[in-house]
């Protein structure tokens, strides 16, 4: 299935990465590079490299978790390759306000598969928002749709609050595309999503 293409090819690269400051320089988003050099590529490929084992692995847990089921609802509705397309498109959306807000700051790098990821969490949830999450360190299951509410809220005043080195804001972008693109591909499944919520 492509979503193990996906994650194949996603730690592969952050692989190599971990070993080669040359070729992490070269994927990571480092906005003046997209402004002076024309590098527009670094708007998708800092999705294929990560920080370090623990980033790569939470966001490939994810994506291994649920994107299999968004990869056979998507495959029904626009083939696998649009599955691919949206995965990807993904990644791009989310880091655009990101790179438009420190285009001009030399200082500024970002990273890390979590936009995509988001995309395809949210849509998984707009599928069926009673499945459980087990989020780390929480030991206990909850809803999807619970986990939701908390990831956006929390994301949302982690982005307000700044510092750190975790982009918040790709994180909403992320989520964000994700249930935009599924709903405007396929209105039913907000109706879908209502009713499972209330039923």
């Amino acid at each position: 299935m492509l979503t193990y293409a996906i994650i194949a090819v996603t730690v592969l690269v952050s692989w190599r990465a971990f070993n080669d400051q040359r070729l992490l320089g070269r994927l990571i988003l480092w906005p003046p590079a997209v402004q002076r050099n024309r590098q527009y590529d670094r708007l998708l490929t800092y999705g294929f490299v990560h920080a370090d084992w623990t980033h790569l692995l939470f966001n490939m847990i994810t994506l291994w978790s649920f994107g299999s089921v968004v990869e056979r609802v998507f495959s029904q509705w626009i083939t696998p390759l649009g599955f691919v397309l949206f995965y990807l498109s993904a990644i791009v959306v989310s880091i655009l306000p990101t790179w438009i807000k420190h285009q001009r700051d030399p200082n500024y790098r970002s990273l890390g598969a979590s936009g995509g990821v988001s995309a395809v969490l949210f849509a998984a949830i707009l599928f069926d928002p009673w499945t459980k999450l087990i989020i780390f360190p929480i030991p206990l299951p909850i809803p999807a749709f619970l986990f939701a509410i908390l990831y956006v809220g929390y994301s949302i005043w982690m982005d307000r609050r700044g510092g750190g080195n975790v982009n918040h804001s790709a994180h909403l972008w992320g989520a964000a595309y994700g249930v935009l693109f599924t709903v405007l591909l396929e209105p039913g499944v907000a109706g879908h999503f209502t009713r499972s919520l209330l039923g």
